[in-house]
């Protein structure tokens, strides 16, 4: 199982969008700083996953998403709560 997963930083409120194969372990590099793009606002939040059979095709998920370069569209997908978490 792959993911499309989207972090939201506690620290000021920027999003993330990502994939990966293991989303707990990916969840706490990003925390742990493991990360450069995402080092300096830690801590995240998981705010909203999708699961994918394939690697290809979260990724092309995740490349659509950021395509739409808005953080209205990925505010409106995580409120649309198909795949909100809490």
């Amino acid at each position: 199982m792959y993911y499309l997963y989207i972090l939201k930083s506690k620290r000021n409120g920027r999003y993330y969008i990502g994939s990966t194969g293991n989303l707990g372990k990916r969840l706490e590099e990003h925390n742990r700083g493991k990360t450069k793009s995402t080092k300096k606002f830690v801590p995240y939040q998981l705010e909203y996953k999708e699961t994918f059979d394939t690697l290809s095709e979260a990724r092309k998920r995740e490349y659509y998403i950021k395509s739409q370069k808005s953080s209205r569209f990925v505010e409106k997908l995580i409120k649309s709560g198909s795949g909100a978490i809490g």
